[in-house]
This record gives C-alpha cells, structure tokens and sequence, in this order.
C-alpha cells in the first residue's frame, strides 16, 4: 500500500526532530490535532515534536527560532497566513525545512502547494520527506513566500472579515473585493532593476513568488519560485466591465489578460501618490506609500508534494492527501492497539 512506502521512507530518514509552532486561535480542537500529529509522525520513525504556541505579541517567528535552537530539522507551520509568514521570517537562510498545516481559511502558501485545510495532507507532504528550495522576498526586512502586494488586494483582505471567512471560508474574500471595485486608482512610479521607471494609474500592484490567489486561482502562470525573479502584475480596470475582462481573462488563462500588465525582475520599487494598505502573503502589514521589495535566491526549504522539482508545486498534491489519509488511519491503529 502506498502509504507503508511513506513510512518505511520516514524510517529510513531515522528519528527526525520536529516542531510544530500553532495558532490556537486557529484550532478547533487542540487536543485532538495534538494526538493526530504526534501518532502520526511517531508511526513514521519521528520523534515526538517539541510544541509551541504563538501569542499576540509573537506571531510565530520567535517560537520558529527557539525550535531551531533545540534542533528542530522540521518546523510545522499551524494557523492562518500570519503564522505561516512569521516561520518563514524565522527559517529563512537555514537547513531546516518549513512544513505546512493550514488552519486559516486563505493560507495563500498552502494554495501553491494544492493543500486545503486537510491535516492528513499536509502531514503527508511532510513524512514523505519532498523538499524544495524556494526563493523568499523581502518587504521592510518582512519576509514572503507567495506574494507582496499593495492596494486593491490589500484593500479586499482589510474588508474581510474573520467571521465571514469562518462561516464560508476564502469566497469570503470576493464580499471584501466587491466593497472597493469602484475605488479611484492610485498614481505610481514603478521601478523595475535597473530600468527606467514606468509611470501608471492602477489598482494594485502585485510582486509575486509563486502565481495562485485565494481558493487555487492562477494568476501568473509562468511564475516559478526558485527561478531568481519576481513576477508583477500591474492590475488597472476601472470599470465594472474592466473588472469582469480581467476576471475572465484570468480564469481562461489566456496569453494576455484585459487590464493587467506582466514584468519580471530581481528587485521592484513601488511609489504611490498618497498612502495604500499593503499585504505580504494575505497578511496586512503597514499602510505606506512604498512597497520595496527584494528576492532572496533559495533561501527557503519547503516541504512539497512530489516529484520535487516539478514547475507547479501542486504536483501530486491530491495523491499525498489520500496517503495521509492511509497515514492517519494507521497510526490512529497503532495507538488503539
């Protein structure tokens, strides 16, 4: 059976160390994702994960760097977006490897790697040992995985709100959108490398790792997350009509999209003509005027479906969620026996 080869491999791999760093705010149920995680990474030959908790004033990325201390070689990420990002902030530029547990209902990071809020999956991508080394981008000395971005996006996730997202989970995004289509653009220079810098009005501006938006839509469909380079979109509808061009335009994944401009490069300034809310991999961060943002070229190991080194991190993301499934069930057995 397929999941005995995900545990023989975890064996191999000998008694791992691993941590998992959660959100309770995020969980239903503490108890019982304690018990499923530590079962299941005990049936594959790990060793019992240290835990820790994050708080208000710490979202994360000081219980990533104690778990790094204590000799973490794997650091599960167990909440919404912003817990997700503060491991990433933690483990950028070390040998340890970020694995991921959503619980949030837009975990932008879980979306590029196919994984819904299914812990069996998510524990799956893990034990089965896949890693890649992915580029991180840098905002203020913040660091993201997925995406930066700065107006209408961040606009749509400052309308969200949690009980909406909780009650019908990431369409919760399309009621915050809806509130802001008809909002006056912004004036920007946009400064790309070393080029000449490009003068628009638009809606956002969106400097991507990876190309999938809330609930697994592709946006950039030629963005790679270790290729060295940001993709950006330069998003500029204005009417209603611009917005469903655009809309379509992105769901049939045609060549060029209505209203939306593509470039690429290492290092992208951008200036508005008065303050825009801004977001870093679906979590708000400051209001500002400028989003300055660098890569940082494989700085990241992330645990990802297999085959590792496929272009889309999806790859056998749906195949690893009916693994764990065997995975979980087994290790729920061994317990019971």
């Amino acid at each position: 059976m397929a999941h005995t080869g995900a545990v023989e491999a975890g064996r191999q791999a000998g008694s791992l160390r691993s941590a998992v760093v959660v959100n309770p705010v995020k969980v239903a149920d503490p108890e019982t994702l304690r018990r499923t995680v530590g079962d299941t990474l005990a049936a594959a030959g790990w060793a019992e994960p240290l835990w820790y908790e994050t708080t208000v004033d710490d979202p994360g990325r000081g219980q990533t760097e104690q778990a790094i201390a204590a000799g973490a070689e794997v650091v599960f990420a167990c909440g919404g977006d912003g817990t997700v990002r503060a491991c990433v902030s933690a483990l950028v530029g070390t040998e340890a490897t970020l694995a991921v547990l959503p619980q949030g209902t837009g975990n932008l990071l879980a979306a590029n790697l196919g994984l819904s809020t299914d812990l069996a999956a998510g524990l799956a991508v893990a034990v089965e040992r896949g890693r890649r080394l992915l580029d991180v981008g840098e905002v203020d000395g913040q660091h993201f995985a997925v995406m930066a971005g700065m107006g209408f996006d961040a606009q749509m996730l400052a309308a969200t709100s949690e009980t909406t997202k909780r009650r019908i989970g990431w369409p919760a995004y399309v009621v915050g959108a809806v509130r802001h289509l008809r909002d006056r653009p912004m004036r920007v220079e946009i400064r790309l490398d070393d080029q000449p810098p490009l003068r628009r009005r638009v809606r956002s501006v969106l400097v991507a790792n990876v190309g999938r938006l809330q609930g697994g839509v592709t946006l950039l469909t030629d963005a790679e997350p270790d290729d060295g380079y940001f993709d950006v979109a330069v998003l500029s509808p204005r009417t209603l009509r611009h917005w469903l061009a655009l809309g379509w335009g992105v769901l049939r994944r045609r060549d060029r999209v209505p209203r939306m401009e593509e470039f690429r490069a290492r290092r992208i300034e951008v200036t508005s003509n008065r303050a825009q809310p801004r977001e870093l991999d679906g979590d708000l961060i400051e209001p500002g005027r400028t989003l300055r943002a660098q890569i940082h070229r494989r700085a990241l190991w992330l645990c990802v479906p297999r085959p590792e080194q496929a272009p889309d991190l999806t790859e056998d993301a749906a195949a690893a969620a009916e693994r764990g499934e065997h995975l979980v069930e087994e290790a729920r057995g061994e317990r019971e026996e």
